[in-house]
């Protein structure tokens, strides 16, 4: 009896393996790869300081949030079939040929380099090193060819709230655990995380913040942020998968992917 059940334990131990192996890819979509972690100081910060709302009307978006304060915003669309498309292996089936441009990674992003997908996802797509400046680190983020990426872009649904007058542009971008975009300011937008976790930084426009343009966001984490006093300390929260954070014009915000992160920007030009 004990021989004729062998089989069938192993048979459950597999599946069970199968099992394991699934929703691990189901959670962070392939991305998340063996090798060096994260450098310590990528963590969550201790309190959320930006306000979350899952009922939100559009009168009240417009009234409470679009002119004056970010908000992040839960349950408002369903990126589901997306996010399914976002994994790395189907991004690596679909785009892995395809030509990207990336960016260096401080306030102004001068320099600019085009490579294969492929080459930027097998090779590039790694922790930030703590000690590198901000123009020796290349990060895929915005530049998208909207021709070549559009069989993509066509199943993402943004945020159903927009400001008269203006215009939404789609951006999208893949980077390693540490990596992100020191402290800049721009027009209103969201920001949507598809895997991966990501913590923003925001100051409003009238209190510039205390940074080094090329530095990254990881060192003004280590070397500034712990001696803010509260009072110049910023708004702050770490965006979960499927959350989309909302900024208005002309705030200030660093960004910083504490996993390796899929995301995409709507911006309101």
């Amino acid at each position: 009896m004990a021989l004729e059940a062998q089989p069938l334990l192993w048979l459950a131990l597999w599946t069970l393996a199968v099992l394991a192996r699934s929703s691990g890819e189901d959670a962070d979509g392939g991305w998340r790869r063996p090798g060096p972690g994260a450098p310590a100081a990528v963590t969550e910060e201790e309190h959320c300081t930006v306000e979350r709302r899952a009922d939100l009307s559009y009168a009240e978006f417009v009234q409470r949030y679009a002119f004056s304060r970010p908000v992040i915003l839960q349950g408002l669309t369903d990126n589901s079939r997306f996010r399914d498309l976002c994994t790395r292996q189907r991004l690596l089936a679909s785009f892995g040929d395809s030509v990207v441009r990336l960016s260096t990674a401080n306030t102004y992003s001068y320099q600019k380099v085009d490579l294969p997908f492929e080459k930027y996802v097998e090779q590039m797509l790694h922790p930030q090193d703590p000690i590198s400046m901000g123009n020796d680190t290349l990060y895929f983020f915005g530049d998208n060819n909207f021709t070549e990426w559009a069989s993509l872009f066509r199943h993402y649904s943004p945020p159903p709230f927009s400001l008269l007058g203006t215009t939404p542009a789609y951006s999208f971008g893949i980077a390693g655990a540490g990596s992100g975009v020191p402290f800049h300011w721009h027009g209103p937008g969201f920001s949507e995380v598809i895997y991966g976790r990501k913590r923003w930084f925001l100051y409003p426009p009238e209190k510039t913040p205390e940074f080094h343009p090329n530095k990254t966001t990881l060192a003004w984490l280590q070397d500034t942020y712990p001696a803010l006093t509260p009072s110049a300390r910023p708004l702050e929260c770490t965006i979960q998968a499927g959350e989309v954070l909302y900024f208005p014009d002309r705030w200030w915000h660093a960004t910083l992917n504490l996993d390796t992160s899929v995301f995409i920007s709507t911006f309101l030009g």
